[in-house]
């Protein structure tokens, strides 16, 4: 059993020192085990002009702001699964608190080399940690911006190996 239980959204309008208070009805959905956001899949996302539309789970589109996504979050991927609050507003039905349900894909694997490229940068990195060793040997460590540098080639190198998730 599922019913929309009619709520209220404060907004104060105005400047220049006069307000109003609009109030907008929400729509939360309730279920049996309580309350249950609204999922869909994003149909479009245009990061320039800041908005897009959501595709609702049992019909319907529901219009997105930049600002109902996430913190960090930009741009919205066509296709991607989200979950949202709904407020109706004058124009229709528009998404609060975007929330992503699909996994982020990962960077690291997007950027994985290939590995005939690998081959070379492993050779470089051996040649460099042995200049390591030797510094090491004479019962010094290398100075801040060598270890720095080393450090970020091995980071660079284990995602490079390490295989997406």
């Amino acid at each position: 059993m599922t019913a929309n239980a009619p709520g209220l959204l404060a907004r104060l309008i105005g400047g220049d020192g006069l307000f109003r208070i609009e109030f907008l009805p929400i729509h939360w959905e309730f279920s049996q085990r309580g309350c249950a956001v609204p999922t869909g899949k994003v149909k479009w996302y245009d990061p320039e002009k800041g908005f897009g539309f959501l595709t609702r789970d049992d019909g319907g589109d529901v219009f997105v702001r930049a600002s109902a996504l996430p913190a960090g979050v930009t741009s919205l991927k066509p296709g991607s699964r989200v979950e949202f609050g709904i407020v109706e507003s004058k124009r229709g039905e528009q998404a609060l608190s975007v929330r992503l349900l699909d996994p982020l894909p990962s960077l690291v694997a997007a950027q994985r080399k290939k590995p005939d490229e690998l081959v070379v940068i492993i050779e470089d990195l051996i040649k460099l940690l042995d200049g390591v060793s030797n510094t090491l040997r004479r019962g010094r460590y290398p100075d801040r911006t060598t270890s720095r540098k080393v450090a970020a080639v091995l980071r660079a190198v284990a995602d490079d190996l390490e295989p997406p998730h």
